[in-house]
């Protein structure tokens, strides 16, 4: 099991959302570059960011502060949010980037993805609104199952599904284990939980069923609610 210290970035700030809402932005570093050098003091092997402005606009709009995060850190870095054609993923690995995350285009256009997956370090983003995929920063509900998307990429090269549960996302009420099986089981691909971590609780369950790779961990570290040293040792 692999956890994964979340950062939103907005403004060039650190901040986590409620249910993917952008006017539910709460500030948790003027620094973000600092606290993924705290992460990885912590123990931490993987850092994932998301663009949040990029997500909203189709291209990356924090540069600045991804560019100043992979210079002052040794951790691998997964990045999404706005990332949508071939010379934006080869410009965020030529900065340092280790997995691109792809998201909304997974649905416009999977096979896209698969040809991306074919010749970079791609992670697909499925998230879901009672059980239907969501895109373009959450702000639109396709009619696609999030499962039937998770389908698609089974045998693609895809290097891990990292599947949100939009309704949980931010709000500290427990991660959707069963939502992360089904998605894990319907592509046969390391997947990643996220949404709605709260406690050590969410991992232990998540590290029992056998079948989840990692944990994306945001809102429950920056409230105080879980120990992160303690839960890399968990993990080691």
């Amino acid at each position: 099991m692999t956890l994964y210290p979340a950062i939103d970035l907005k403004d060039g700030k650190a901040v986590r959302l409620t249910k993917g809402l952008m006017e539910s932005a709460k500030i948790y570093s003027d620094e973000p570059y600092e606290l993924v050098k705290k992460f990885e003091e912590m123990g931490a092997k993987w850092v994932h960011l998301v663009d949040l402005n990029g997500a909203f606009a189709g291209e990356p709009k924090n540069l600045e502060q991804i560019i100043k995060i992979r210079k002052n850190s040794n951790v691998k870095l997964e990045l999404g949010g706005g990332i949508r054609d071939e010379e934006t993923i080869q410009k965020m690995l030529d900065i340092g980037i280790d997995r691109i995350i792809l998201g909304s285009i997974a649905v416009k256009n999977p096979q896209f993805v698969k040809d991306m997956a074919a010749k970079y370090p791609i992670a697909v983003g499925i998230d879901a609104i009672d059980g239907y995929v969501a895109v373009e920063g959450w702000g639109e509900v396709s009619t696609m199952l999030a499962t039937d998307l998770a389908k698609e990429f089974a045998n693609a090269g895809v290097e891990a599904i990292i599947c949100t549960d939009v309704g949980k996302d931010g709000t500290l009420s427990g991660v959707n284990v069963e939502f992360t099986l089904d998605i894990a089981r319907a592509s046969g691909i390391s997947t990643i939980a996220s949404g709605g971590v709260k406690d050590e609780g969410d991992i232990e369950a998540l590290i029992a069923t056998g079948e989840v790779d990692g944990v994306i961990i945001g809102k429950a570290y920056y409230e105080g609610r879980l120990d992160l040293p303690k839960m890399f040792k968990l993990v080691d």
